[in-house]
């Protein structure tokens, strides 16, 4: 499962932006985070994830917290 840190994540609209351990950006999704009540992300956080794709987009699916 990759792996990569929290870039941006914007509450109010549930989206963000990962930044992976090889510079490549993957947006993220609110519902996408796994955890009894995670329902927003910090700059900074690390998290393990699997990766779709939508329409030619690659898009974080199923995040775990690494780091709190």
């Amino acid at each position: 499962m990759p792996q990569g840190t929290v870039k941006d994540f914007d509450v109010a609209a549930g989206i963000g932006t990962l930044l992976l351990d090889d510079s490549t950006e993957i947006r993220i999704d609110a519902v996408s985070i796994q955890g009894s009540e995670v329902r927003y992300l910090r700059i900074g956080q690390r998290v393990r994830f699997d990766i779709d794709e939508v329409g030619g987009e690659k898009i974080a699916r199923r995040l775990h917290l690494v780091t709190f």
